[in-house]
């Protein structure tokens, strides 16, 4: 196994997930198969119970794992399916220690750091980076890894010294280390600044690790007097020095890496110059280009809680833009947060609620997230109901399934109290309900988590002629009964007040192996009115946007029945 590390310096938020995703879509691009390891320092087990605010989005897996939302990227970008594994965090590492220091299995020696800690680290990267991701078998022949945080921070330590173990025992040719840095431009002086980067490799090379490339973050593509400052100072050849400049989307990334004959240098480190092929970047090329040309656009409103952070949506972000590539149109996104649009908004902050509710008036398509806890839902009742009368587009995920839901019940079903037990538990109309199987102790991983099938139960629904129509664009199958997703929830709709609300109008076109569980909800007289439970955003691919995405996109721009009817 060759090993390319991806470490950063200076500061937090410079792009090391794109830049290490990048670096394989470049060796994917050459013929070798790649999987990819994130490291996260935190304590937590997962990322399961964090904040949006503070972490981004929680992406799930097809396994049930809750993991950092650069394994979305990897998985984007190198169209590989992960598992729970790939993502190493000091709680897992420490969970596994303890749990075998009760079991005995250190036969009565004092279990420390090093070197009981740094092995379990060593050993499930070694072991993680043998389980194949592609689809294919055997093992892939580049495992990359991306150690989150920057260089020096104290919880990072014990990865640092396993990774510089690691390094020593494979041997030099199966091991690189790419450190990405930023170099700022200060605005009196304008002159690219190289001490931040001397700095963090000096960090870097003094706990035993040295970089065999710079991939240095810039606004502007650096100087070659920049380069030749870096190369006398940290020691890395001019050559190695790759710069990764502000460009207009990500896609472009890979493509910098090429043109920087990034790909040669990296094989030449890891032997692999005589089995590698030239990069293949053709399709890379073609999105790129085909985003900035774009001229047309479609106005979507996201109505959400955690606007705050874009990250937070992130891979709803990228299944829109997959969607709206396919249309050939620019996704032009509105946040709305849900709370202007309540009406106690209007008296404590007018402003903030005429604009918000302009927005959604003058919005193509609505769009309501996932998403815990009661603040906004009320704004996102009052988002799905103008969506809903005034036939506009209408595409809520997890929540926003259980939102038009309790906006149905009220407003066509006359049940003033429909809610959910998660915001009001005692309410007398419970059309959204706390599943049986789940926790009310625990939170991390008790939710009903990862793929499960969803059985579409009626072939005329939109939700079936989208998924029919995606299988025959890019895998060319015949009638399609299921699809498989990705689920994060602990409520569901009530059953027992399913038969009123189909009775009503709302279709109920999915549901789960039991036949119970409502896992898609259709408004029939309506363009599109689409409700799931499950996150059709996190299998959304740059060439294969998810289905009900596309449909959404189509209806917005008023072409989802020509798309039938080729």
């Amino acid at each position: 196994m060759k090993y390319v590390l991806v470490t950063g310096g200076v500061v937090s938020g410079l792009g090391k997930g794109v830049t290490a995703s990048s670096i394989g879509v470049v060796l994917k691009a050459c013929g070798l198969r790649v999987t990819s390891i994130k490291i996260d320092p935190y304590l937590n087990t997962d990322a399961g119970t964090m904040s949006p605010f503070e972490h981004g989005e929680v992406f799930v897996l097809d396994d049930g794992g809750e993991v950092d939302l650069d394994l979305g990227n990897y998985e984007r970008f190198l169209d590989v399916t992960l598992t729970k594994d790939n993502n190493i965090t000091t709680g897992k590492i420490y969970q596994s220690v303890l749990e075998k220091e009760r079991k005995g299995d250190y036969l009565g020696k004092t279990v420390q750091v090093v070197p009981h800690i740094t092995d379990a680290i060593k050993d499930w990267i070694e072991s993680v980076s043998l389980i194949p991701v592609d689809g294919m078998e055997g093992q892939a022949d580049v495992c990359v890894i991306e150690l989150g945080g920057t260089v020096g921070d104290i919880e990072s330590m014990p990865f640092i010294e396993a990774l510089r173990q690691l390094s020593f025992s494979v041997g030099p040719e199966n091991f690189c280390l790419i450190h990405v840095s930023l170099i700022p431009v200060l605005g009196v002086v304008g002159e690219q600044k190289t001490k931040p980067t001397q700095h963090s490799v000096r960090e870097l090379r003094a706990l035993g690790l040295t970089p065999h490339f710079l991939a240095c973050r810039s606004a502007q593509p650096l100087l070659e007097s920049t380069k030749a400052k870096l190369s006398q100072f940290c020691h890395v050849s001019a050559a190695n020095i790759l710069n990764i400049h502000d460009v207009p989307n990500i896609w472009h990334v890979p493509l910098l890496l090429r043109n920087q004959n990034a790909h040669h240098s990296i094989l030449k480190q890891l032997n692999l110059t005589s089995v590698a092929t030239a990069p293949d970047l053709d399709s890379w090329t073609r999105m790129a280009e085909t985003f900035d040309n774009l001229t047309n656009h479609v106005k979507i409103a996201m109505v959400g809680k955690y606007i705050g952070l874009t990250d937070s949506y992130l891979s709803v972000v990228k299944a829109l833009l997959h969607a709206c590539i396919a249309c050939s149109l620019k996704p032009h996104i509105e946040w709305i947060a849900a709370s202007d649009l309540e009406d106690e908004s209007e008296k404590s902050t007018p402003e903030a609620h005429a604009a918000a509710w302009n927005i959604l008036k003058s919005a193509e398509c609505i769009l309501v997230p996932g998403g815990f806890g009661d603040r906004g839902v009320s704004g996102m009742v009052l988002a799905a109901k103008y969506a809903r009368e005034n036939k506009i587009p209408y595409l809520g995920i997890c929540l926003g399934m259980q939102i038009a839901v309790i906006e149905f019940a009220r407003s066509v079903l006359g049940l003033e109290r429909a809610n959910s037990t998660e915001f009001d538990a005692q309410t007398s109309d419970p059309v959204v309900i706390f599943m049986p199987e789940g926790s009310r102790t625990h939170m991390g991983s008790t939710m009903r988590l990862g793929s499960r099938r969803t059985h579409l139960q009626n072939q005329d629904s939109l939700t079936s002629k989208l998924k029919l129509f995606s299988l025959r664009a890019f895998t060319r199958y015949g009638e399609v009964s299921y699809v498989d997703e990705r689920h994060r929830h602990r409520y569901e709709v009530n059953p027992e007040v399913a038969q009123a609300l189909e009775e009503a109008g709302l279709r109920f076109v999915g549901k789960d192996d039991t036949g119970k569980r409502v896992e898609v909800i259709e408004f029939q007289d309506h363009p599109f009115y689409v409700g799931v439970q499950f996150h059709p955003e996190f299998k959304s691919r740059p060439t294969r946007p998810s289905p009900l995405f596309l449909g959404f996109i189509l209806a917005a721009s008023k072409l989802l029945q020509a798309h039938f009817s080729n």
